[in-house]
């Protein structure tokens, strides 16, 4: 507390302007504190299946479930330079049950990852300052599962034009993993793990690093139109297969995958948005991908949202991406027992792939059941849909507190 003295004779001139000044003080304090700008809930359950699992080499069940809960607390605050403080809080935690996974041990009861949950928090600042125009900001993320270790941090830099119609950012990212090397049962060496609980067996560790940079650009055309434009980079080092995935020669042996060590990667990306009216939101992106294990990918995203009330919305969307297999991929017993580097993993094989569905929402003005902080809530489905034969449904319930 702050001691001051003052003299009897200074008392009555002076006591109306220190009335005034606590006052002062404690408005420029009020505005000042930290508050919860809004908090999100996120709920969701992904299922898939097909037949083409890349732990069986490329043939036999790819079945998965996935449920994932995530809550979001944004936060605020104003410092003495009448800079805005953003700090967003982050906790995500999957649970998931994979058949596929079970096939590492195919013998025993359940192997490591027949079940597992992913918990994957992460914490972010950024700072807003109107004066310069400027953001920056710095996050740090951490993910850990049944078979590996990841950190991740991020620094970004944004700057606004001086009619607010342009904004350039920047954005560096580095993950650094660790993973563990589980093989399949019968490629084990004597005296090596499973990675399974109980099993004290020794198992390898190994590395892979990951290293990203984003550049955006976005434009204001006029009141109807905004477009983005984006181009990202990224560099992956250290283990880049999985080794308890399978591939099988064509004299009829096996081994476990083998990729090469590094993986450069070439996204490049425009969004539109184009709002008709007080309705009606048309939004676009395309993005082309390129990498140097020889696949390239186009991708074409397309929403509409419909405001049927003031409160309530719905929006269709439709994505349509089509790949090229990476070069060393080829399908089960079809790779030669000279080459340098086998999959038989799907996910990196040539395709084309439909992803549509629909989500509507609610955010009435005097909140949701006359709960004034529950601002808004979502519900999304979607469908998709592999040329290879997988199939997959997802279900998505958002809520908003403000």
């Amino acid at each position: 507390m702050k001691k001051i003295v003052l003299t009897v004779g200074l008392l009555a001139g002076i006591l109306k302007g220190v009335y005034a000044q606590t006052a002062v003080d404690k408005e420029a304090y009020e505005k000042r504190k930290l508050k919860i700008e809004e908090v999100n809930l996120v709920s969701s359950y992904y299922g898939q299946d097909g037949n083409n699992s890349a732990v069986t080499g490329g043939i036999g069940t790819e079945k998965l479930g996935d449920f994932a809960n995530s809550i979001d607390l944004k936060l605020s605050f104003i410092d003495r330079k009448s800079r805005q403080h953003f700090i967003n809080a982050d906790f995500n935690i999957d649970h998931y049950t994979s058949a596929s996974s079970d096939n590492i041990d195919p013998l025993t009861v359940s192997s490591a990852s027949r079940s597992d949950t992913h918990v994957y928090p992460s914490l972010s600042w950024s700072m807003k300052d109107d004066a310069s125009r400027t953001t920056r900001g710095l996050s740090y993320s951490y993910s850990t599962e049944y078979d590996y270790q990841s950190h991740g941090f991020n620094v970004s830099f944004s700057k606004l034009s001086k009619d607010n119609n342009r904004e350039v950012s920047l954005k560096a990212g580095a993950f650094f993993d660790t993973w563990t090397a589980i093989l399949p049962s019968e490629l084990r060496p004597a005296g090596y793990g499973s990675a399974a609980e109980g099993d004290r067996d020794p198992v390898a560790y190994k590395p892979r690093n990951s290293y990203n940079l984003s550049l955006t650009l976005s434009q204001v055309i006029n009141r109807r139109l905004q477009v983005l434009f984006t181009v990202e980079p990224a560099f992956q080092q250290g283990l880049l297969s999985t080794p308890y995935h399978r591939a099988y020669f064509t004299n009829g042996s096996h081994t476990v995958e083998k990729l090469p060590g590094s993986r450069l990667k070439l996204p490049i990306g425009a969004r539109i948005s184009y709002f008709m009216g007080d309705k009606v939101i048309l939004r676009g992106f395309y993005r082309f991908y390129a990498d140097d294990w020889g696949m390239t990918a186009h991708t074409v995203n397309l929403e509409a949202t419909y405001k049927v009330t003031p409160f309530f919305s719905v929006s269709p969307f439709y994505r349509f991406s089509n790949q090229t297999a990476v070069r060393y991929f080829k399908p089960y017993g079809k790779h030669s027992p000279t080459a340098t580097y086998y999959t038989s993993d799907y996910d990196i094989s040539g395709f084309t792939s439909h992803f549509v569905g629909a989500g509507v929402r609610l955010a009435p003005p005097g909140g949701l059941f006359g709960v004034k902080q529950w601002n808004a809530v979502e519900l999304r489905y979607g469908h998709y849909l592999r040329s290879t034969g997988m199939v997959g449904n997802s279900v998505t319930l958002a809520m908003k507190l403000k």
